[in-house]
């Protein structure tokens, strides 16, 4: 019965790991195609006019710095942008901030505290303004944008493009080991990942600040018809949906304000496991679409997404499973496949710590630390040390995230300046 009982988990583990190694090596994948080329659009005569919309909700400490960024540091004409911002239930002075910086304030009370609420405010009200857009971009409170953002994102769309999203970078990247170490993770998906996704013809995941959309795509919508947590990720889910395509300007550079505590980054987490999870109801039709289209890009997203899932694994099954296996093989005697089995934890545990931590960290310290705001790679060495450390923050972090649902907390700024 015993030998039985350990078949049957031995099975079930090896299936596992298979679900578990066909996302990851994905993501290996992503990582060893960083020497392509990256999709550069042609430069276009032709200017357009954007409509920037902030939601905000007691940013009075950063809103009125990156208004005024926005006027003096874009090199596109003044005359062709209009900034505004919702003032989405908020009980301090970023109204008045917002008019001090030369912007246009929306004022948006409701019982729901949540950003999509903001959103669809923001853009019902552009849409009503009697004013003429030809694209929208959607950004948060703490952003930054480096000087030619605005110049590549009209470049992008008037070559085609109806969605796009840019490069995402941190602006307090260098502040401390703990915030270089979390940029470098999420600095993964650009510079690995989507750039690997453009050069593959597959769909860019249009899921942060700075991306800019075609206006008919927004006036087709009427308002924002999204209600998860993750509004971002939902909305290009459904604009994948609808038959739309998304692309990347690797070029074009936003700069967030990144958790330096591991209080801000358990809450950050926590709110992006508790979205993301939810959105999986969509993966049914992203299988029927692939059938229907045979384009990968659908197989691709799941596969993604599926390290949301698999967190609470790696922290659960995985570690049971293997301390059971080994109580087993000792117990009856059968210390061969108890040492290759110690041997086998030992090696992928290094394996990661070395090729999907220290190198992957370092690749991209290598290759993109000017986008991280470093004038020297030596800066950024900190971070990569930290960054497999960082790695299982995360994933415990989206463990927690899954089996909770959190509630509005007030971001804490760090307050940093992006010389562009």
């Amino acid at each position: 019965m015993e030998q039985t009982i350990y078949e049957i988990l031995t099975n079930i583990n090896n299936v596992v790991l298979y679900l578990i190694g066909i996302p990851f090596a994905l993501q290996m994948i992503f990582m060893l195609l960083f020497w392509v080329d990256k999709r550069v659009y042609p430069k276009s005569e032709k200017k357009n006019k954007f409509a920037i919309l902030i939601p905000a909700r007691n940013e009075e400490g950063v809103i009125k710095d990156t208004i005024e960024d926005l006027y003096k540091n874009q090199n596109y004409p003044r005359e062709l942008y209009d900034v505004y911002v919702v003032c989405h239930n908020c009980t301090d002075n970023t109204y008045e901030k917002v008019l001090e910086a030369g912007a246009i304030p929306i004022k948006a009370e409701s019982e729901i505290k949540r950003a999509y609420v903001a959103l669809d405010a923001g853009i019902k009200y552009i849409l009503n303004s009697g004013k003429e857009y030809d694209i929208f971009m959607r950004l948060d409170a703490d952003n930054r944008l480096n000087s030619e953002f605005m110049n590549l994102m009209n470049d992008a769309i008037n070559a085609g493009c109806e969605i796009v999203r840019p490069y995402e970078s941190a602006l307090n990247m260098s502040q401390t080991g703990f915030t270089q170490a979390c940029g470098l993770y999420y600095i993964f998906d650009s510079r690995f990942a989507s750039h690997a996704r453009e050069f593959l013809g597959l769909q860019a995941h249009v899921n942060g600040p700075g991306s800019c959309f075609k206006m008919s795509v927004i006036k087709d919508i009427g308002g924002y018809d999204c209600t998860n947590i993750c509004e971002d990720t939902e909305f290009y889910f459904k604009r994948m949906l609808e038959g739309r395509r998304m692309n990347y300007c690797e070029d074009a550079i936003v700069y967030e304000d990144l958790p330096s505590t591991m209080a801000d980054t358990y809450n950050r987490n926590r709110r992006l496991a508790s979205g993301n999870i939810r959105l999986f109801k969509y993966f049914p039709r992203f299988i029927w679409e692939f059938l229907r289209t045979f384009d990968f890009s659908f197989i691709e997203q799941i596969l993604t997404f599926l390290f949301i899932p698999i967190c609470p694994v790696l922290c659960t099954w995985l570690p049971c499973y293997y301390i059971y296996a080994l109580i087993y093989l000792s117990s009856h005697g059968m210390m061969d496949q108890f040492w290759l089995i110690i041997w086998i934890i030992i090696f992928c545990l290094l394996f990661l710590f070395f090729f999907a931590g220290l190198i992957q960290g370092f690749l991209l310290v290598l290759l993109d630390y000017k986008k991280m705001g470093a004038k020297k790679r030596s800066e950024l060495y900190k971070g990569v040390l930290l960054f497999p450390f960082f790695s299982m923050i995360y994933i415990i972090t989206i463990t927690f995230g899954i089996f909770t649902k959190p509630k509005w907390n007030q971001i804490k700024r760090n307050n940093k300046k992006k010389d562009n």
